[in-house]
């Protein structure tokens, strides 16, 4: 089955280039004109989706091959945009680069999708080499379609000239020249730029839209994304339609933001009532068949956390209950004994998972993984390989506590083979510094869904 859906990726040369606040003006600036866009991010970002969703009014979607089956991201890329008029794609670090041989790269992204590439060059401190820069980036891949490029970080007219002569040499065409504009520059902490749960100043997202909209040829990218073609698409069996059977309860605040929409979705699909909760403010849990712990940033409400006993009194009786719960990252930290911070202080924590945890001023891991899972558990059997990602500063430190937690996983680092355990199960809890995607593995989702059924069945 082919589908036209108007689409267009907005990558970079490199990281730092400035491509989020580009995106995220460029989605302001579509919606202004009254375009329905839907936003998309490659790879395995949280915080970016945040402020695109805050620009365009709709949940940005993580686009990622090593995360999902190519075919699966496809199908998730064309069901979310199937009603919009335009999907805006915004790519990850530099074009190329990605895990290990380019998986989930930009370009590889853009040529599954069939999409027409603007390339995003911070021209700081650089004249016409700007032009060679993007005339190697198009000649090292033939197969990516490089549209346009946006010359961003202008000093002034007569720079924006020098480098727009390079490219009219080249006919590479330029659809847009963006000034320095330290007023535009987003609050940043560790982990990157600050979640929108603490940062919904809709003013700067106002005035990225206002820029990008009068140094950006918008109605160049929407007829670039116009003339991107159609695209093949596998016929799709469609939503399985199953009734709610369980309610889970998920934490979101701004201690746990960090969630796929459609990772949510696939649990809904099988059976899951989704009910949110806050460990930061409320005192009690909802009632529910299950818990689900996302990453985030517990590291900087620590003390809130600590401080919250009812909270993490109910999570300790629901997992001696046996109530399946599942954390990961941030979720793992909060589970976890103790809690380090920044400062050397110590937090207690739910004590449910026999680890400390520590924040380091370095990062500690960044990268895609499999995780084999080493005991039978709420996200399937021994032996059962999930492939997912770790991004942290925190280090776990496992102690032995006599009984029956086991480690949750064997991990196998991507880029160079290497292996550790890592995380803990122990009865229905699983915790680890893992970042999955239950429409990549959804025989996880099956699993935890069924496990939640037979602990509500015994209650």
């Amino acid at each position: 089955m082919e589908c036209l859906i108007p689409r267009v990726v907005i990558a970079a040369t490199k990281s730092g280039s400035g491509k989020t606040t580009i995106v995220t003006g460029l989605l302001a600036a579509l919606r202004q004109k009254g375009v329905k866009v839907q936003p998309y991010k490659v790879g395995p970002d949280y915080i970016d989706p945040g402020y695109h969703k805050l620009a365009s009014g709709q949940s940005s979607h993580n686009l990622d091959s090593w995360l999902m089956p190519m075919d699966t991201m496809v199908e998730v890329f064309a069901q979310s945009a199937s009603k919009a008029e335009m999907a805006i794609i915004e790519g990850v670090m530099g074009l190329y680069d990605g895990g290990s041989k380019g998986i989930s790269s930009t370009a590889e992204i853009a040529k599954s999708l069939n999409a027409p590439v603007v390339l995003v060059l911070d021209c700081k401190s650089m004249g016409a080499s700007a032009a060679a820069l993007a005339l190697g980036f198009k000649m090292y891949d033939k197969d990516v379609k490089l549209a346009g490029v946006i010359l961003n970080r202008l000093g002034s007219d007569n720079h924006e000239r020098i480098i727009r002569e390079a490219f009219d040499e080249l006919g590479i065409p330029v659809v847009g020249a963006v000034r320095r504009d330290d007023s535009l520059v987003m609050p940043e902490r560790h982990l990157g730029l600050l979640p929108v749960e603490e940062n919904q100043e809709q003013e700067i997202i106002n005035r990225m839209g206002a820029a990008m909209a009068s140094q950006i040829d918008v109605d160049e990218i929407i007829r670039i994304g116009n003339n991107a073609g159609t695209m093949k698409l596998m016929e799709s069996p469609g939503d399985e339609g199953k009734k709610k059977r369980v309610r889970v309860g998920v934490a979101r605040d701004e201690a746990f933001s960090f969630y796929y929409p459609e990772s949510i979705r696939v649990l809904e699909e099988k059976g899951a009532e989704i009910v949110e909760f806050s460990p930061l403010n409320d005192k009690e849990l909802p009632v529910v068949d299950g818990l689900i712990f996302g990453g985030g940033f517990p590291e900087m409400f620590a003390d809130k956390l600590s401080s919250n006993r009812s909270i993490i009194n109910s999570v300790k009786n629901a997992a001696h209950d046996g109530m399946p719960i599942y954390a990961e990252c941030g979720g793992f930290m909060f589970l976890s004994r103790a809690m380090e911070d920044f400062e050397g202080r110590v937090f207690p924590m739910c004590d449910i998972l026999p680890c400390r945890v520590k924040m380091n001023s370095r990062l500690q891991m960044v990268g895609y993984v499999s995780a084999e899972l080493q005991t039978d558990g709420i996200l399937g059997k021994k032996g059962h390989v999930i492939k997912g990602h770790e991004f942290h500063f925190s280090t776990e430190d496992g102690e032995e506590d006599g009984g029956e937690a086991r480690r949750a996983f064997e991990f196998t680092r991507s880029r160079n083979g290497d292996r550790y355990l890592g995380g803990y199960s122990k009865g229905n809890v699983l915790g680890s510094y893992l970042h999955m995607h239950f429409a990549g593995y959804p025989q996880a989702a099956d699993s935890f869904i069924e496990k939640c059924f037979e602990f509500r069945e015994k209650k």
